[in-house]
């Protein structure tokens, strides 16, 4: 990366050289290369080929905006996608707030969703090459990059902090928050003695560890959950809420709902994966027609008709089709009676590898169809249905 990023000069030259390296046609890496290294000065030709590489990859979380951006490899990583950065700065400033103290801030990807929200934003990021990358994609804007560790930041002056701890080790990424960096003890103190204070985690985090004057949002974006965040006590207007974007809705534990189990019926829905994470299944069966569990512990959700309203955007609907007593053979002549050549295999409370199930299923036909393996107290059902449209 040029030693000095803020320069407009060493900026330009530094677009110039990537743009070049994205015009060589060759699809050959080895090749490729050693083209753009005969047109750029070696240090320069590594650095546009690798951020040539970057904002390729960076496209499916940014969109338009990765050909604008640098980026380091553990940036890209980390940052969040677009629309779920935009979702969490706009609660910033639904709360009124004017300045945010951006800890961790690694690319500036979540500093930019602070600028688009309005919020003046100062960054804190422990690496100095990476600080540099940060304040190169925020040139120009609101925003104030320093170097140092989230600890050492006077993050109690702030009107408002939002933490982003690495969440990789030397071995990769990890689940377990006592190896965050910083650790976890730091982002509980400082969603305690911060009134407006928000931490992303990621989306596995124990219900157990989030403090009880937290409340505790996962997000999906396409059907994947992205992250959990915890919102401190200024923020806080429940304990669990799930949002699954890019529909924008939610549900929260504020609605109530009282635990129900029953048959399968002509319809199952499985929740969106920020609703499960969320410990909010029960209150998605409550708004579902005719909704409930199909096992008390099973996020499969059996229904009487077609959900419509919120409820059709948090779950995936099926319409079943069949229940068959799960068995190889049974499933294979079902299926070939059907003349199912394409099968969904999606599993529930059953140990079975889809992949090795669909070869033994030797699916052959024109039709398509989709299995939900589940166990129900101790019978093992396969419920054949199909994708309702979403």
């Amino acid at each position: 990366m040029p030693a000095d990023l803020s320069s407009p000069a060493a900026r330009a030259e530094l677009e110039r050289a990537i743009e070049l390296a994205g015009t060589v046609p060759d699809t050959d890496p080895v090749r490729r290369a050693a083209a753009v290294r005969r047109l750029l000065p070696p240090e320069l030709a590594r650095i546009a080929l690798t951020q040539a590489g970057l904002r390729a990859a960076a496209r499916a979380k940014f969109g338009a905006l990765a050909g604008s951006l640098l980026f380091t490899a553990d940036g890209l990583e980390q940052a969040t996608r677009v629309e779920v950065a935009d979702h969490r700065a706009a609660r910033f400033a639904a709360a009124g707030l004017a300045s945010v103290l951006d800890l961790c801030c690694g690319i500036g990807s979540d500093a930019l969703a602070f600028v688009r929200a309005g919020l003046r934003v100062d960054a804190v990021e422990r690496d100095p090459d990476t600080a540099a990358v940060a304040a190169a994609n925020t040139a120009g804007r609101p925003v104030r990059v320093s170097t140092g560790t989230a600890e050492q930041a006077d993050w109690r002056s702030a009107e408002s902090v939002f933490c982003d701890p690495a969440r990789r080790t030397a071995r990769g990424r990890t689940f377990d928050p006592a190896a965050y960096s910083p650790g976890f003890d730091f982002v509980l103190r400082l969603l305690a003695e911060s009134r407006y204070a928000a931490a992303k985690l990621g989306p596995g985090i124990a219900h157990n560890l989030i403090p009880a004057e937290c409340e505790a949002e996962w997000v999906s974006f396409g059907g994947g959950v992205k992250e959990a965040v915890l919102w401190s006590a200024g923020f806080a207007e429940v304990r669990r809420r799930a949002t699954v974007l890019p529909a924008g809705l939610q549900l929260t534990d504020a609605e109530q709902a009282e635990p129900r189990v029953g048959p399968v019926g002509g319809y199952l829905y499985e929740p969106d994966g920020a609703v499960i994470r969320a410990g909010l299944v029960q209150q998605l069966a409550a708004l579902l027609p005719g909704g409930c569990r199909i096992a008390e512990q099973l996020a499969y959700l059996s229904a009487d008709a077609v959900a419509d309203g919120p409820a059709a955007g948090l779950a995936r609907g099926f319409r079943v089709l069949d229940v068959l007593p799960y068995s190889v053979k049974r499933l294979r002549t079902e299926l070939a009676r059907r003349q199912v050549g394409t099968v969904e295999i999606k599993k529930r409370g059953v140990d079975v590898d889809p992949a090795a199930l669909r070869r033994e299923l030797r699916p052959a036909g024109p039709h398509a169809i989709t299995v939900l393996l589940a166990r129900v107290a101790e019978r093992h059902l396969a419920i054949l249905a199909e994708p309702l449209a979403r």
